[in-house]
Protein backbone atom coordinates (compact mmCIF):
# COMPACT_ATOMS: atom_id res chain seq x y z
CA UNK A 1 0.00 0.00 0.00
CA UNK A 2 2.95 2.34 0.86
CA UNK A 3 5.33 3.50 -2.16
CA UNK A 4 8.67 5.05 -1.00
CA UNK A 5 10.52 7.39 -3.82
CA UNK A 6 13.63 8.87 -3.35
CA UNK A 7 13.80 13.00 -3.23
CA UNK A 8 16.18 15.52 -2.87
CA UNK A 9 20.72 15.07 -2.86
CA UNK A 10 20.12 13.43 0.77
CA UNK A 11 18.54 10.12 -0.60
CA UNK A 12 15.57 10.98 1.87
CA UNK A 13 12.33 9.44 1.36
CA UNK A 14 8.42 10.17 0.51
CA UNK A 15 5.88 8.15 1.80
CA UNK A 16 2.76 8.09 -0.31
CA UNK A 17 0.06 6.83 0.04
CA UNK A 18 -2.85 5.28 -2.79
CA UNK A 19 -6.18 2.81 -1.70
CA UNK A 20 -5.93 -0.47 -3.09
CA UNK A 21 -8.94 -2.01 -4.34
CA UNK A 22 -8.17 -5.22 -2.33
CA UNK A 23 -8.48 -3.08 0.53
CA UNK A 24 -11.07 -2.61 2.87
CA UNK A 25 -11.35 -1.07 6.62
CA UNK A 26 -14.84 -1.06 8.42
CA UNK A 27 -15.79 0.15 12.07
CA UNK A 28 -18.46 -0.92 14.31
CA UNK A 29 -21.51 0.23 15.54
CA UNK A 30 -22.92 -2.09 17.91
CA UNK A 31 -23.64 -5.07 16.06
CA UNK A 32 -23.22 -3.87 12.23
CA UNK A 33 -21.38 -1.98 10.19
CA UNK A 34 -22.72 0.80 8.55
CA UNK A 35 -19.79 2.43 6.95
CA UNK A 36 -16.91 0.33 4.67
CA UNK A 37 -13.86 2.40 3.59
CA UNK A 38 -11.18 1.35 1.09
CA UNK A 39 -8.66 3.77 2.54
CA UNK A 40 -6.28 2.80 5.46
CA UNK A 41 -3.80 5.48 6.46
CA UNK A 42 -0.27 4.56 7.87
CA UNK A 43 -1.00 6.10 11.61
CA UNK A 44 -2.98 4.26 13.87
CA UNK A 45 -6.37 5.23 15.00
CA UNK A 46 -4.98 6.12 18.78
CA UNK A 47 -1.67 6.65 20.02
CA UNK A 48 -0.02 8.45 22.67
CA UNK A 49 2.97 10.67 22.46
CA UNK A 50 4.81 10.95 26.39
CA UNK A 51 7.78 12.53 26.89
CA UNK A 52 8.22 10.19 30.17
CA UNK A 53 7.13 6.74 29.98
CA UNK A 54 5.38 5.85 33.37
CA UNK A 55 6.81 3.04 35.55
CA UNK A 56 3.98 0.33 35.36
CA UNK A 57 4.88 -0.67 39.25
CA UNK A 58 3.67 2.82 40.30
CA UNK A 59 0.37 1.83 38.73
CA UNK A 60 -0.37 -1.27 40.68
CA UNK A 61 -1.09 -0.13 43.72
CA UNK A 62 -2.94 2.78 42.93
CA UNK A 63 -7.09 2.55 44.01
CA UNK A 64 -8.33 4.81 41.10
CA UNK A 65 -6.55 2.81 38.88
CA UNK A 66 -8.14 -0.36 40.42
CA UNK A 67 -11.25 0.97 40.63
CA UNK A 68 -11.03 1.94 37.15
CA UNK A 69 -9.92 -1.46 35.52
CA UNK A 70 -12.79 -3.09 38.19
CA UNK A 71 -15.46 -0.93 36.36
CA UNK A 72 -13.86 -1.52 32.72
CA UNK A 73 -13.85 -5.48 33.05
CA UNK A 74 -17.44 -4.79 34.45
CA UNK A 75 -18.61 -3.35 31.56
CA UNK A 76 -16.78 -5.41 29.25
CA UNK A 77 -18.97 -8.37 31.09
CA UNK A 78 -22.39 -6.52 29.98
CA UNK A 79 -21.46 -5.30 26.60
CA UNK A 80 -20.62 -9.36 25.80
CA UNK A 81 -23.72 -10.30 27.32
CA UNK A 82 -25.74 -8.31 25.00
CA UNK A 83 -24.23 -9.20 21.95
CA UNK A 84 -25.10 -12.35 22.67
CA UNK A 85 -28.97 -11.03 22.60
CA UNK A 86 -28.20 -8.52 20.14
CA UNK A 87 -27.96 -11.07 17.01
CA UNK A 88 -31.56 -11.66 17.05
CA UNK A 89 -31.89 -7.87 16.56
CA UNK A 90 -29.65 -7.44 13.61
CA UNK A 91 -31.16 -6.27 10.73
CA UNK A 92 -30.02 -6.85 7.00
CA UNK A 93 -27.35 -3.97 5.71
CA UNK A 94 -30.30 -3.04 3.30
CA UNK A 95 -32.79 -2.35 5.30
CA UNK A 96 -31.93 1.29 5.27
CA UNK A 97 -32.00 1.39 1.47
CA UNK A 98 -35.55 -0.31 1.68
CA UNK A 99 -36.67 2.53 3.97
CA UNK A 100 -35.79 5.22 1.44
CA UNK A 101 -37.68 2.51 -0.83
CA UNK A 102 -41.01 2.32 1.02
CA UNK A 103 -41.02 6.43 1.52
CA UNK A 104 -40.51 6.69 -2.05
CA UNK A 105 -43.69 4.83 -3.09
CA UNK A 106 -45.34 5.98 -0.17
CA UNK A 107 -45.11 9.71 -1.49
CA UNK A 108 -45.95 9.09 -5.09
CA UNK A 109 -49.11 6.82 -4.57
CA UNK A 110 -52.30 8.86 -3.59
CA UNK A 111 -52.75 8.53 -0.05
CA UNK A 112 -55.60 5.80 0.39
CA UNK A 113 -57.07 5.63 4.15
CA UNK A 114 -56.16 2.13 6.12
CA UNK A 115 -57.64 0.16 8.07
CA UNK A 116 -57.52 0.87 11.80
CA UNK A 117 -55.20 -1.45 14.17
CA UNK A 118 -56.31 0.81 17.27
CA UNK A 119 -57.97 -2.32 18.98
CA UNK A 120 -54.76 -4.14 18.61
CA UNK A 121 -52.51 -1.35 19.31
CA UNK A 122 -53.89 -1.46 22.53
CA UNK A 123 -54.13 -4.55 23.46
CA UNK A 124 -49.97 -4.46 22.47
CA UNK A 125 -49.82 -1.76 25.27
CA UNK A 126 -51.01 -4.27 27.71
CA UNK A 127 -48.16 -6.51 27.32
CA UNK A 128 -46.16 -4.11 29.09
CA UNK A 129 -46.30 -3.58 32.79
CA UNK A 130 -45.26 0.18 32.37
CA UNK A 131 -47.35 0.94 29.84
CA UNK A 132 -50.21 -0.61 31.11
CA UNK A 133 -50.25 1.25 34.54
CA UNK A 134 -49.73 4.38 32.33
CA UNK A 135 -52.83 4.01 30.39
CA UNK A 136 -54.69 3.13 33.88
CA UNK A 137 -53.59 6.39 35.03
CA UNK A 138 -54.55 7.87 32.06
CA UNK A 139 -58.39 6.74 32.31
CA UNK A 140 -58.39 7.36 36.03
CA UNK A 141 -58.08 11.01 35.48
CA UNK A 142 -60.04 11.40 32.62
CA UNK A 143 -57.52 11.25 29.82
CA UNK A 144 -58.94 9.65 26.58
CA UNK A 145 -56.88 7.95 23.94
CA UNK A 146 -57.95 8.27 20.16
CA UNK A 147 -56.65 8.46 16.54
CA UNK A 148 -57.22 11.37 14.16
CA UNK A 149 -55.69 13.02 11.10
CA UNK A 150 -55.39 16.17 12.95
CA UNK A 151 -51.46 15.65 14.19
CA UNK A 152 -48.37 14.99 13.09
CA UNK A 153 -47.42 11.28 14.78
CA UNK A 154 -48.89 11.63 18.80
CA UNK A 155 -49.35 14.88 21.14
CA UNK A 156 -50.63 14.90 24.19
CA UNK A 157 -53.06 17.90 24.33
CA UNK A 158 -53.45 19.08 27.93
CA UNK A 159 -56.44 21.33 27.02
CA UNK A 160 -58.69 18.82 26.01
CA UNK A 161 -57.31 15.99 28.37
CA UNK A 162 -56.60 14.06 25.40
CA UNK A 163 -53.59 11.80 23.95
CA UNK A 164 -54.24 12.19 20.22
CA UNK A 165 -52.69 9.70 17.64
CA UNK A 166 -52.01 9.54 13.96
CA UNK A 167 -53.94 6.17 12.57
CA UNK A 168 -51.63 5.84 9.78
CA UNK A 169 -48.34 5.13 11.61
CA UNK A 170 -47.35 1.95 12.19
CA UNK A 171 -47.50 0.12 15.13
CA UNK A 172 -44.01 0.22 16.16
CA UNK A 173 -43.59 3.79 15.78
CA UNK A 174 -47.21 4.24 17.48
CA UNK A 175 -46.29 2.58 20.57
CA UNK A 176 -43.10 4.10 20.98
CA UNK A 177 -44.50 7.64 20.66
CA UNK A 178 -48.20 6.82 22.79
CA UNK A 179 -45.26 5.98 25.44
CA UNK A 180 -43.67 9.26 25.11
CA UNK A 181 -46.85 11.20 25.13
CA UNK A 182 -48.18 8.87 28.50
CA UNK A 183 -45.36 9.48 30.05
CA UNK A 184 -45.49 13.43 29.43
CA UNK A 185 -48.72 13.11 30.96
CA UNK A 186 -47.31 11.64 33.86
CA UNK A 187 -44.73 14.51 34.49
CA UNK A 188 -48.01 16.83 34.21
CA UNK A 189 -50.00 15.17 36.11
CA UNK A 190 -47.13 14.55 39.04
CA UNK A 191 -45.91 18.18 39.67
CA UNK A 192 -42.81 16.99 37.19
CA UNK A 193 -43.97 18.76 33.64
CA UNK A 194 -43.66 22.12 35.15
CA UNK A 195 -42.16 24.88 32.23
CA UNK A 196 -38.50 25.19 32.25
CA UNK A 197 -39.01 28.89 31.73
CA UNK A 198 -40.51 29.15 35.33
CA UNK A 199 -36.88 28.85 36.78
CA UNK A 200 -33.44 30.90 36.10
CA UNK A 201 -31.82 29.94 33.04
CA UNK A 202 -28.90 28.09 34.20
CA UNK A 203 -31.54 25.51 36.32
CA UNK A 204 -33.87 25.31 33.24
CA UNK A 205 -31.61 24.01 30.82
CA UNK A 206 -30.72 21.05 32.97
CA UNK A 207 -34.32 20.40 33.69
CA UNK A 208 -35.18 20.29 29.99
CA UNK A 209 -32.60 18.33 29.73
CA UNK A 210 -33.99 16.08 32.15
CA UNK A 211 -37.30 16.13 31.20
CA UNK A 212 -36.52 14.99 27.80
CA UNK A 213 -34.52 12.07 28.77
CA UNK A 214 -37.15 10.85 31.18
CA UNK A 215 -38.92 10.47 28.08
CA UNK A 216 -36.69 8.64 26.60
CA UNK A 217 -36.41 6.20 29.04
CA UNK A 218 -40.16 5.25 29.65
CA UNK A 219 -39.54 4.41 25.78
CA UNK A 220 -36.50 2.67 25.84
CA UNK A 221 -38.11 0.51 28.88
CA UNK A 222 -41.48 -0.11 27.44
CA UNK A 223 -39.59 -1.64 24.31
CA UNK A 224 -37.64 -4.11 26.18
CA UNK A 225 -40.89 -4.96 28.43
CA UNK A 226 -42.64 -5.78 25.33
CA UNK A 227 -39.54 -7.55 23.79
CA UNK A 228 -39.28 -10.23 26.67
CA UNK A 229 -43.28 -10.48 26.47
CA UNK A 230 -42.68 -12.03 22.89
CA UNK A 231 -43.39 -8.74 20.77
CA UNK A 232 -40.07 -7.61 19.55
CA UNK A 233 -40.73 -5.06 16.79
CA UNK A 234 -40.32 -2.07 19.28
CA UNK A 235 -37.39 -3.08 20.36
CA UNK A 236 -35.70 -3.96 16.95
CA UNK A 237 -36.73 -0.18 15.98
CA UNK A 238 -34.75 0.87 19.13
CA UNK A 239 -32.11 -1.16 18.35
CA UNK A 240 -31.94 -0.04 14.72
CA UNK A 241 -32.33 3.55 15.41
CA UNK A 242 -30.80 6.45 16.90
CA UNK A 243 -31.71 4.93 20.12
CA UNK A 244 -29.69 2.39 20.04
CA UNK A 245 -26.81 3.74 22.56
CA UNK A 246 -30.21 4.40 24.76
CA UNK A 247 -31.15 0.94 24.62
CA UNK A 248 -27.77 -0.66 25.04
CA UNK A 249 -27.21 1.01 28.23
CA UNK A 250 -30.82 -0.30 29.59
CA UNK A 251 -30.48 -3.55 28.44
CA UNK A 252 -26.78 -3.85 29.54
CA UNK A 253 -28.12 -3.47 33.27
CA UNK A 254 -31.15 -5.64 32.56
CA UNK A 255 -29.08 -8.56 31.48
CA UNK A 256 -26.68 -8.35 34.13
CA UNK A 257 -29.36 -8.34 36.39
CA UNK A 258 -33.00 -8.46 36.12
CA UNK A 259 -33.63 -6.90 39.50
CA UNK A 260 -32.17 -3.56 37.63
CA UNK A 261 -35.34 -2.91 36.09
CA UNK A 262 -37.03 -2.18 38.75
CA UNK A 263 -34.77 -0.59 41.51
CA UNK A 264 -33.98 1.95 38.65
CA UNK A 265 -30.34 0.92 38.51
CA UNK A 266 -30.96 0.07 33.93
CA UNK A 267 -33.25 3.11 34.07
CA UNK A 268 -30.78 5.64 35.51
CA UNK A 269 -27.70 3.92 33.22
CA UNK A 270 -30.10 5.02 30.15
CA UNK A 271 -30.82 8.77 31.58
CA UNK A 272 -27.27 9.25 32.48
CA UNK A 273 -26.15 8.13 28.41
CA UNK A 274 -28.72 10.40 27.10
CA UNK A 275 -26.71 13.54 28.71
CA UNK A 276 -23.45 11.96 27.01
CA UNK A 277 -24.91 12.03 23.39
CA UNK A 278 -25.60 15.02 21.32
CA UNK A 279 -29.18 15.25 22.14
CA UNK A 280 -28.12 17.97 24.73
CA UNK A 281 -27.50 20.55 21.76
CA UNK A 282 -30.29 19.81 19.99
CA UNK A 283 -32.64 20.27 23.48
CA UNK A 284 -30.54 23.50 24.01
CA UNK A 285 -31.22 24.75 20.99
CA UNK A 286 -35.08 24.25 21.04
CA UNK A 287 -35.40 25.91 24.67
CA UNK A 288 -33.34 28.97 24.27
CA UNK A 289 -34.92 29.66 20.70
CA UNK A 290 -38.27 30.09 23.57
CA UNK A 291 -35.68 32.05 26.21
CA UNK A 292 -35.48 34.86 23.28
CA UNK A 293 -39.23 34.56 22.63
CA UNK A 294 -40.53 35.01 25.99
CA UNK A 295 -41.18 38.44 26.85
CA UNK A 296 -42.80 38.23 30.39
CA UNK A 297 -39.78 36.77 32.01
CA UNK A 298 -39.07 34.26 34.34
CA UNK A 299 -41.14 33.68 37.63
CA UNK A 300 -38.19 32.47 40.26
CA UNK A 301 -35.19 34.07 38.20
CA UNK A 302 -35.47 36.82 40.51
CA UNK A 303 -33.72 34.36 43.63
CA UNK A 304 -31.21 31.95 42.15
CA UNK A 305 -31.98 29.53 45.46
CA UNK A 306 -35.34 29.60 45.01
CA UNK A 307 -34.88 28.03 41.57
CA UNK A 308 -32.19 25.37 42.70
CA UNK A 309 -34.84 24.35 44.94
CA UNK A 310 -37.45 24.14 42.33
CA UNK A 311 -35.31 22.30 40.21
CA UNK A 312 -34.04 19.64 42.92
CA UNK A 313 -38.05 19.07 43.51
CA UNK A 314 -38.79 18.39 39.94
CA UNK A 315 -35.66 16.22 39.99
CA UNK A 316 -36.77 13.87 42.39
CA UNK A 317 -40.60 14.18 41.01
CA UNK A 318 -39.21 12.66 37.33
CA UNK A 319 -37.72 9.43 38.29
CA UNK A 320 -41.59 8.47 40.12
CA UNK A 321 -42.41 5.17 38.52
CA UNK A 322 -45.71 3.71 38.73
CA UNK A 323 -44.01 0.78 40.69
CA UNK A 324 -40.66 0.18 41.58
CA UNK A 325 -37.81 2.80 42.59
CA UNK A 326 -37.54 6.08 41.98
CA UNK A 327 -34.12 5.78 39.97
CA UNK A 328 -33.33 10.10 40.29
CA UNK A 329 -33.82 10.11 43.97
CA UNK A 330 -30.59 9.12 44.97
CA UNK A 331 -28.66 11.01 42.85
CA UNK A 332 -30.81 14.11 42.20
CA UNK A 333 -28.47 16.45 44.38
CA UNK A 334 -25.79 15.12 42.31
CA UNK A 335 -27.16 15.64 38.95
CA UNK A 336 -27.96 19.65 39.91
CA UNK A 337 -24.17 20.16 40.95
CA UNK A 338 -22.23 17.93 37.94
CA UNK A 339 -20.82 19.89 34.53
CA UNK A 340 -21.42 16.38 32.86
CA UNK A 341 -25.27 17.16 33.09
CA UNK A 342 -25.77 21.42 33.78
CA UNK A 343 -23.06 22.93 31.67
CA UNK A 344 -23.94 24.04 27.78
CA UNK A 345 -21.10 22.68 25.76
CA UNK A 346 -22.39 23.91 22.53
CA UNK A 347 -20.47 27.36 21.91
CA UNK A 348 -23.37 28.65 19.99
CA UNK A 349 -26.12 27.64 22.29
CA UNK A 350 -23.52 29.08 25.64
CA UNK A 351 -23.12 32.47 23.27
CA UNK A 352 -26.93 33.32 23.56
CA UNK A 353 -27.33 31.69 26.61
CA UNK A 354 -24.83 34.11 28.07
CA UNK A 355 -26.59 36.83 26.20
CA UNK A 356 -30.32 35.89 27.52
CA UNK A 357 -28.79 36.14 31.54
CA UNK A 358 -26.82 39.58 30.81
CA UNK A 359 -29.84 41.04 29.11
CA UNK A 360 -32.21 39.87 32.04
CA UNK A 361 -29.56 40.73 34.86
CA UNK A 362 -29.84 44.42 33.27
CA UNK A 363 -33.17 45.06 33.11
CA UNK A 364 -33.41 43.90 37.03
CA UNK A 365 -30.93 45.87 37.98
CA UNK A 366 -32.59 49.14 35.80
CA UNK A 367 -36.09 48.25 36.94
CA UNK A 368 -34.98 48.17 40.65
CA UNK A 369 -32.44 51.57 40.51
CA UNK A 370 -36.43 53.10 39.29
CA UNK A 371 -37.86 51.84 41.75
CA UNK A 372 -35.65 52.85 44.38
CA UNK A 373 -35.26 56.05 42.76
CA UNK A 374 -39.17 56.65 43.15
CA UNK A 375 -39.36 55.62 46.58
CA UNK A 376 -36.81 58.26 48.14
CA UNK A 377 -38.38 61.45 49.42
CA UNK A 378 -37.07 64.83 48.12
CA UNK A 379 -35.60 67.20 50.45
CA UNK A 380 -34.61 70.41 50.61
CA UNK A 381 -32.25 72.91 52.74
CA UNK A 382 -34.72 75.77 54.25
CA UNK A 383 -32.62 79.06 53.61
CA UNK A 384 -33.63 82.90 55.27
CA UNK A 385 -34.38 85.68 52.38
CA UNK A 386 -34.58 89.81 52.72
CA UNK A 387 -37.41 91.09 53.85
CA UNK A 388 -39.70 92.05 51.22
CA UNK A 389 -39.37 95.56 49.60
CA UNK A 390 -42.58 97.38 48.64
CA UNK A 391 -42.41 99.19 45.41
CA UNK A 392 -44.04 103.08 45.55
CA UNK A 393 -44.66 105.59 42.92
CA UNK A 394 -41.76 108.30 42.84
CA UNK A 395 -44.46 110.77 43.72
CA UNK A 396 -45.23 108.94 47.17
CA UNK A 397 -41.23 108.55 47.67
CA UNK A 398 -41.32 112.54 47.81
CA UNK A 399 -44.53 113.34 49.46
CA UNK A 400 -43.12 110.45 52.34
CA UNK A 401 -39.34 112.65 51.87
CA UNK A 402 -41.16 115.87 52.55
CA UNK A 403 -43.34 114.40 55.54
CA UNK A 404 -40.27 113.31 57.16
CA UNK A 405 -38.17 116.78 56.53
CA UNK A 406 -41.03 118.67 58.27
CA UNK A 407 -41.61 119.86 61.86
CA UNK A 408 -44.84 119.82 63.18
CA UNK A 409 -46.03 122.97 65.23
CA UNK A 410 -48.80 123.43 67.54
CA UNK A 411 -50.59 127.27 65.65
CA UNK A 412 -52.89 128.45 68.22
CA UNK A 413 -54.87 131.53 67.53
CA UNK A 414 -55.27 134.60 69.53
CA UNK A 415 -58.16 134.95 72.35
CA UNK A 416 -59.26 138.50 70.63
CA UNK A 417 -60.02 135.96 67.62
CA UNK A 418 -61.91 133.90 69.24
CA UNK A 419 -65.93 134.42 68.46
CA UNK A 420 -67.09 134.11 71.75
CA UNK A 421 -64.62 135.74 73.82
Amino acid sequence: MDKISGSGEHNSTEIKIWPLDNCRFAYTIGSGQPVRCSWISDQPLFYGDYEEALDDDDLIDDPVIEALERDISDLRYKTNAYDHVAKDFVEPENHIKSLFQADADFISKAYQESDSNFPDFLELLHESRLASQFVSFAQLHGISIRETLQVMDVAYDKGSNTILIRPDLDIETKVLLTVRELRRMWQHRNGSGLHPLSVHPDYAVLMNRAQHADLAVSMVRVAWELQLAGAKEAWVRIENSTFSDLGRAFAREAIADFRSINNGMAARATFETWFLSERCRKADRSLIQQMLADYQGYVFSDNIETSRLITLDVMKALGKMPFGTNYIDAVAFQLINDPVFTEVRDRSNANFLWFIKFERSFTETENALAVKEALTPQTADIISFPAKRSVVSKESRDVKSMDDAAEIIDIRRPVADCPNS
